[in-house]
């Protein structure tokens, strides 16, 4: 096989494919080593430059602030119309600085030709193999049938074939991996970065991108708050601060944007003014050069050739240069220019937003001081109040009604200035409240109660600190009369001698409203009850004498109490406008189950219950001691008793 391939070799065909293939190697790998012909430029500057395009086209895009007063929304359509058509030049420019460098350009047409010319040898080398297989298959049956003195002449031819068909399918697979790199190669460098930059911002691969990109005014909402309480007021100067944060790092960022393209521009415009000046001096030295005589024609009769003019050429390399760095340079400027006027209107954005946060501000600290104000007059109203009752209000009870009725009014009062002046959205307020009033009123029904029942306690028939009563079975002075509780102090005893227990009873105001503890109180301004000392009388006895003595000792012992006692129904009947008689001791005889009974009822204070008590049983005592017939007309000792049953 190796003598076949080394016969192969021979043929001069063959040894001139493969000289070709290997030139389309050394092309492809030595194309693109020269220098740049515009000094300065480079891919990774004019890539850096795309990037730090895009990242502010996005930025200004989704970074830019929501639209507050109507005025914004024109400077909100400006920043996203410019940043679109400033993407777009830079993306034109990026193309056109790509075919500046001479290493890109001369890469793309070295892989073009290599490209074409290894296609073109992949194709020769594929058309040979098919010729080749049917000239071996043409051999082989002609082997079949041949004589034995062709046979060997046929062999050879045979194996002469099939040699050369390896070698072709060897070259085909090598040509094969050659097209398919150098395909991946000419997809890549500069242009294919730049193409896939391009790509990654697909808004826009479209001429009119810069107007779908960003919307228009007509389009775009007003998002300020409409509320105009504290909180929607603070909400929205805190916005207005984070927009103004906002627009202040895009004005930066596009400063340092148009920082990159003044950097890429240079070497452009150094190189536009080099070729500008090099015309200049051609054209200066095509001018004041002296004109040549010309040459006689030549005597031999051949025809004249016309010779091409060296100075037309040069105009026309620098026209076409000029022309190629101009195509470069223009979008840049334009870019630059774009960023001078997308700054200044960010610029003009910056001052209307600081200007709309100096109104908010003016309104949050004049509300801020408006509250204050209010709630300074309510303190102070609130403050006289409570001198004015402590001045002329006396009663102690009274003082404690006005100075409860003081804290709910100003508690009402305030609350009305806060939420005035904190919240506006009424509607809403108004739909939060009724269920939180809604769920209140279940959770807190006892609670309610309480405090409802707390205006029956301290109104004109209620009670007041001192007070006795008797409620839910429990007989107590009342010490403490609170919102939603009743404080009394207990009083034990048997019979009509009632005392403190040293504990403290708390009840909640809502047992007024229970229908099975009623609650018993004194009538206000009668500080008295009713007793009664009750004897059995003996049959036969004298019922005149005991009738005398008994109501005479009980009105000797109450007689020092009597003034008292006409004072407490002279302030009764004017609290409640009826005539009462005057409490007095008074006598009866009566029939009881175990004969007959004289009793003598008498009124006495709350607080002298005891001390009466014990004088008219010691008076009594004395009168029995003294009078033997009275203590004959009597059975037994006399019975002090109350004479209303709680």
């Amino acid at each position: 096989m190796k003598e076949n391939i080394a016969t192969i070799l021979k043929i001069p065909l063959v040894r001139s494919l493969l000289l070709f293939a290997v030139a389309l190697l050394a092309v492809a790998g030595m194309a693109g080593d020269t220098n740049p012909s515009v000094e300065g430029l480079s891919g990774q500057a004019i890539l850096d430059h795309l990037n730090a395009v895009i990242d502010w086209y996005r930025n200004t895009l989704t970074n830019v602030p929501n639209v507050g007063l109507p005025s914004d929304a024109m400077y909100e359509f400006n920043a996203r119309s410019m940043a679109a058509e400033v993407a777009q030049l830079a993306f034109e420019s990026a193309s056109a600085d790509a075919a500046l460098i001479p290493a890109a350009s001369a890469t793309s047409t070295g892989q073009t030709t290599a490209q074409t010319g290894l296609v073109k040898t992949e194709s020769d080398v594929a058309a040979r193999i098919h010729v080749l297989q049917g000239q071996i298959s043409s051999l082989n049956q002609q082997i079949a049938g041949a004589r034995k003195a062709k046979l060997p002449e046929l062999t050879e031819e045979r194996d002469r074939a099939q040699g050369e068909l390896d070698l072709r399918n060897a070259m085909h697979d090598a040509l094969g991996q050659l097209v398919k790199f150098n395909t991946n190669e000419a997809n890549g460098g500069l242009a294919g970065s730049i193409d896939e930059l391009r790509n990654s911002v697909p808004e826009l691969a479209t001429a009119g991108a810069a107007k779908t990109t960003a919307k228009t005014p007509s389009t775009v909402t007003s998002t300020m708050p409409a509320a105009n309480g504290l909180f929607g007021e603070v909400v929205a100067l805190y916005d207005q601060l984070q927009a103004l944060n906002q627009v202040t790092q895009l004005m930066a960022q596009t400063a340092r944007v148009r920082d990159a393209a003044m950097k890429l521009r240079s070497p452009l415009l150094a190189t536009l003014k080099a070729t500008i000046k090099q015309g200049e001096q051609m054209a200066a030295s095509t001018n004041t050069a002296p004109t040549e005589p010309a040459q006689a024609p030549a005597k031999t009769g051949a025809k004249n050739t016309p010779q091409p003019d060296p100075d037309r050429q040069q105009f026309d390399v620098l026209a076409a240069r000029f022309k190629q760095i101009s195509a470069a340079t223009l979008p840049l400027s334009q870019e630059i220019l774009l960023l001078d006027q997308a700054n200044s209107n960010l610029m003009e954005w910056r001052q209307a937003l600081i200007h709309e946060s100096d109104l908010i501000l003016r309104t949050v600290v004049l509300r801020v001081l408006a509250i204050a104000l209010a709630i300074s007059v309510i303190l102070l109203l609130s403050e006289i109040w409570r001198r004015i009752t402590f001045r002329y209000i006396s009663d102690i009870r009274r003082r404690r009604q006005f100075l409860m009725v003081r804290r709910i009014v100003i508690g009402f009062c305030m609350g009305i200035v806060l939420i005035l002046g904190f919240v506006s959205e009424f509607s809403s307020l108004a739909t939060f409240a009724g269920f939180i009033t809604a769920g209140l009123a279940v959770g807190l029904q006892t609670i309610l109660l309480s405090v409802a029942a707390y205006f029956f306690l301290v109104g004109r028939w209620g009670i007041r600190v001192g007070d006795r009563i008797s409620v839910a079975g429990v007989t107590g002075d009342v010490v403490d009369v609170g919102l939603i509780r009743l404080y009394l102090v207990e009083l034990a005893g048997t019979g009509v001698d009632l005392h403190p227990t040293g504990r403290i009873v708390v009840l909640s105001n809502a047992v007024l409203f229970q229908a099975t503890t009623p609650l018993f109180k004194q009538l206000p301004g009668a500080e008295y009850t009713w007793h009664e000392v009750a004897v059995a009388l003996n049959k036969g006895g004298n019922y005149g004498l005991v009738e005398q003595q008994l109501l005479g000792a009980v009105h000797s012992m109450h007689s020092p109490y009597g003034e008292e006692l006409q004072r407490q129904l002279d302030q009764t009947e004017r609290r409640i406008d009826i005539q009462m008689k005057v409490p007095k001791p008074h006598g009866q005889l009566q029939y009881t189950d175990t004969g007959l009974e004289y009793v003598v009822r008498y009124p006495v204070g709350l607080r002298q219950v005891a001390e009466v008590d014990e004088k008219i049983t010691r008076k009594l005592l004395d009168l029995l001691e003294q009078q033997p017939e009275l203590q004959d007309s009597v059975s037994g000792f006399p019975r002090i008793r109350a004479a209303v049953k709680a």
